[in-house]
């Protein structure tokens, strides 16, 4: 029986692990990782991640083929194949603080499969790497290898949250970059034969290591790109009258062009998109490439434009300051279906509202309490270091509340951000919202998911992003 072991049980690792276990069921799948209370959540019956059908998956494979383990070294030893899953976080201190990912996590885990292997094993890159890493893995393992062969692969993920089942069933692409030596293309045909189980041969595809790591990084600052363009038009439309969503539906009918990632939000978030585009540029910078590396830099400038430009506005519009005012935030995760609050906007929105003295009352229906004080009282990147690493037990943020209702977080509040799409957001009764709040009532919606002129109709004023201004807001200009 070929044994695969991925180090790292976290967004990437566990449900890729656990759709490989369910689709190969002679396949014996063993999920490493050295957190205890994340290991001990996987052997549970609450999950440590949200993720729409990920539940019925391993409850169906665990116990059998499916594996959750402290032991690392013991996993490690047995497996034929390794994919490594650990956080590649941006570098906070030292050369490429701000931009550069690092790898301490990475070269600690291939230090380890050097030291504990006793026979030849596959190493797969799953985290988000930089152009090049699987070289500087290749030389650990081979200066500490005491004679075992090892194969470096690149096997980049493509999910997105909240459709991550759905997307290891049926993948636009699976992607492996391997050596192009014989023991490199053999090493990617084993791989390739395991996600053969499941996924027609034609949509994986083959390249050397460099373009399969690169090919990660570009296809997530393309998505950016897309998000960064329609939000720049967003505020453009804002001051012409011209409304974001018919843009964006006459943009995307041009076949060349798509409809997908044209919709106007408060900005983009998740773990991936602005630690890519940072460590894109660096790579960029590094290479002598100065301009390119501008050029995407534009993208998180405008992605933080945008966040910025939507407290300005909720600032603006109430009289120039929410000092000791109740604000309601509806959706804490940076997008529906998904308990993800890593990079969320709402986190810069909501330290911009906490930074003018508001009173936030926060209700997300899949982020707990202290998920939320601990992403307020962290520090920029920290999100990205394993769980023992980051802070532990979080400063409460006196003027933050959070509740479990949506009816309680707006109760007696001066303004209502809708900051996640959640469905079920668009059928509250905005009516029995409207008498509880204060008034002038306002509601600020971040992901234009609302009926508009149905609010206006209740007494709301409402503002949202890219849609022809309220005449209130017109009156009341905001400042960048």
């Amino acid at each position: 029986m070929v044994k695969i072991c991925c180090i790292g049980a976290g967004y990437v690792g566990g449900p890729t692990m656990a759709v490989i276990a369910l689709k190969c069921p002679d396949i014996e799948v063993a999920v490493v990782d050295i957190s205890v209370p994340r290991i001990d959540a996987w052997n549970s019956d609450k999950l440590p991640i949200y993720e729409p059908g990920l539940e019925d998956i391993v409850k169906q494979c665990r116990g059998k083929n499916l594996f959750f383990s402290t032991d690392v070294e013991k996993h490690v030893r047995e497996a034929d194949i390794v994919f490594v899953s650990v956080n590649t976080p941006t570098k906070t201190t030292g050369l490429g603080a701000g931009k550069a990912a690092d790898l301490t996590y990475w070269e600690s885990a291939a230090r380890m499969i050097a030291d504990v292997s006793v026979s030849d094993k596959i190493v797969v890159e799953k985290s988000t790497v930089p152009v090049k890493t699987a070289e500087a893995i290749e030389k650990i393992l081979m200066h500490n290898s005491k004679g075992i062969k090892f194969q470096i692969l690149s096997n980049p993920e493509f999910l997105a949250e909240g459709t991550a089942i759905a997307d290891l069933f049926n993948p636009d692409r699976v992607l492996i970059g391997g050596r192009e030596t014989p023991e490199g293309f053999k090493a990617v045909q084993t791989l390739k034969e395991v996600y053969a189980n499941w996924v027609p041969v034609d949509q994986i595809i083959t390249t050397n290591l460099w373009s399969a790591e690169l090919s990660k990084l570009a296809a997530n600052a393309f998505l950016a790109q897309r998000i960064s363009s329609v939000n720049a038009m967003s505020a453009l439309c804002e001051s012409t009258g011209a409304d974001v969503t018919q843009v964006s539906y006459a943009v995307g009918t041009d076949s060349r062009i798509g409809s997908k990632f044209l919709n106007a939000s408060v900005g983009f978030g998740g773990s991936c998109f602005q630690k890519d585009i940072l460590n894109l540029v660096y790579i960029c910078q590094c290479n002598g490439l100065p301009e390119v590396a501008e050029y995407w830099k534009q993208v998180i400038k405008i992605n933080d434009y945008q966040k910025n430009r939507f407290v300005n506005r909720i600032v603006s519009s109430m009289f120039n300051t929410v000092s000791n005012k109740k604000v309601a935030i509806l959706g804490f995760a940076f997008k529906k279906d998904t308990g993800d609050t890593r990079e969320t906007p709402a986190i810069d929105v909501c330290k911009g509202l906490l930074g003018d003295k508001a009173l936030i009352s926060i209700y997300d229906p899949q982020v707990t309490e202290k998920q939320i004080m601990r992403d307020l009282a962290m520090k920029k990147f920290d999100w990205d270091h394993p769980l023992h690493l980051q802070p532990m037990s979080p400063t409460t943020v006196k003027q933050v509340s959070v509740t479990w209702d949506a009816y309680a977080a707006t109760k007696d509040a001066h303004a209502v951000c809708i900051l996640t799409e959640w469905d079920e957001f668009k059928s509250l009764d905005y009516q029995k919202i409207f008498d509880n709040m204060q008034k002038p009532a306002f509601i600020f919606d971040g992901r234009n998911i609302m009926n508009v002129n149905k609010l206006r109709e209740i007494g709301f004023i409402v503002y949202s992003i890219g849609k022809p201004l309220d005449p209130w807001l017109k009156d009341m200009p905001a400042f960048v």
